[in-house]
C-alpha cells in the first residue's frame, strides 16, 4: 500500500497505516515537554482538523492526558481525544531517542508517541485504534526499535508493513480488565472475606487450579451464611442484637469452603465477543459485572463502570 492510498474516510477493516502519512511524523523529536509535543502533534493534522480548532483539540488532548495518562506498554504512550465535528479518526506519530515523559510512573518516560483523534461521537473509534495496535504493543524493544528508525517514511513503513488493521468491531477483549482479583475453588471464606475489604469489592469470581471459571461468591451470599432463612422472618432481633450470627461465621471461616457458598448465578462473554452484548448482558440479567472467557479460562473482568469509561469516554 502506498501513502497516497491512506487517510481513508472508513476505518472499519482499514490498514493503521492508512490513517496518517509520513507527514504526520514527528521523527527524532528534540521536544521533552509532553504538552508542548502534543501541540506540534495536533499541529502536524492541521489540514485534517482545521485551523481554528486546533488550540482547542491540544486543550482536549492535554486535559485528557492529565486525568489518565496513556502509557499503554513500555516507552509507547497513545494520547487521545473526541472532537466534535471531526469526520473521521485521525493519527499523528512521533519518536524520541532522548524520551517524553508523559506520567510520573516508573516507566512513564516514552520514545514512541501515537496521537489518536476519534469523532466525538464514534465510541468505537479510538477502542479498534487500540485493538490494531495491541500485537506491537505486547512486543518488547518496539519503542527503542521505532525510535532508532531515522524518517518519518521509514516510521510510516513500519506500520504499514506490520500488517496492523482496525477490527470491524470492538470486542470484549477491548474493554476488559485483564487484571482482576479472584479466589480459589480450595479457598475458605476466610480469603474471601479478606479480599472484600482490602478491595472494596462487591463479587469475586472463583477458577480452578487451572485457571478456568467455576462459580461467582458475592457479598450478598456471605451475609445469607450470617443470616439464614429464618433470621430474616424474625420479628424480634434482641437475642441477636450483638451480631451474634457473624460471631458464628468469625469462629468457622476458615473452615467454611468457598465451593459451599459459591453461585453459578453471573454473565460470562467470550474474549472475542462484540463488546455490545457486554451492555447486552448487563441490562437483561441486571448484573453489574461481566466475566470474559477463553474456552473455559478466565481471562477477564468488565464491570459496568469499565465498559461506561472506555466505551462512552476513551
Amino acid at each position: 500500500m502506498s501513502q497516497g492510498d491512506s487517510m481513508a474516510d472508513s476505518t472499519n477493516g482499514a490498514s493503521f497505516s492508512s490513517l496518517f502519512t509520513s507527514y504526520q511524523v514527528l521523527c527524532h523529536t528534540p521536544i521533552v515537554d509532553r504538552d508542548e509535543l502534543i501541540c506540534e502533534m495536533v499541529r502536524a493534522l492541521g489540514p485534517a482538523l482545521g485551523q481554528g480548532q486546533l488550540d482547542q483539540v491540544v486543550k482536549l488532548a492535554i486535559e485528557r492526558e492529565d486525568e489518565m495518562p496513556s502509557v499503554l506498554a513500555p516507552g509507547i504512550a497513545l494520547p487521545h481525544a473526541r472532537i466534535r465535528g471531526l469526520q473521521r479518526l485521525v493519527v499523528a506519530v512521533s519518536t524520541s531517542q532522548k524520551g517524553v515523559r508523559f506520567s510520573d510512573d516508573v516507566g512513564g518516560v516514552v520514545k514512541l508517541i501515537i496521537l489518536v483523534l476519534t469523532p466525538h461521537d464514534s465510541p468505537a473509534a479510538y477502542l479498534q485504534a487500540v485493538s490494531s495496535l495491541a500485537g506491537i504493543l505486547q512486543v518488547p524493544g518496539t519503542a527503542d526499535k521505532v525510535a532508532d528508525l531515522d524518517s518519518g517514511e521509514k516510521v510510516w513503513h513500519f506500520f504499514d508493513r506490520g500488517g496492523l488493521i482496525l477490527p470491524d468491531y470492538v470486542c470484549a477483549g477491548d474493554i476488559m480488565r485483564r487484571q482482576f482479583v479472584s479466589v480459589h475453588s480450595d479457598d475458605t471464606c476466610e480469603a474471601a472475606i479478606d479480599l472484600f475489604v482490602r478491595h472494596q469489592l462487591a463479587d469475586l469470581p472463583v477458577v480452578d487450579t487451572d485457571g478456568r471459571l467455576a462459580g461467582l461468591v458475592t457479598a450478598d451470599a456471605l451475609l445469607k451464611v450470617c443470616l439464614p432463612d429464618y433470621i430474616l422472618w424474625m420479628q424480634d432481633l434482641s437475642p441477636i442484637i450483638n451480631f451474634e450470627p457473624f460471631a458464628e461465621l468469625l469462629r468457622n471461616e476458615g473452615k467454611t469452603w468457598l465451593a459451599d457458598i459459591m453461585s453459578d448465578d453471573y454473565v460470562t462473554v467470550s474474549e472475542d465477543s462484540p463488546a455490545i452484548e457486554v451492555a447486552k448482558g448487563m441490562c437483561k440479567r441486571g448484573v453489574r459485572q461481566v466475566l470474559v472467557l477463553r474456552g473455559e479460562e478466565l481471562v477477564g473482568v468488565i464491570a459496568i463502570e469499565d465498559f461506561i469509561t472506555k466505551v462512552l469516554r476513551e
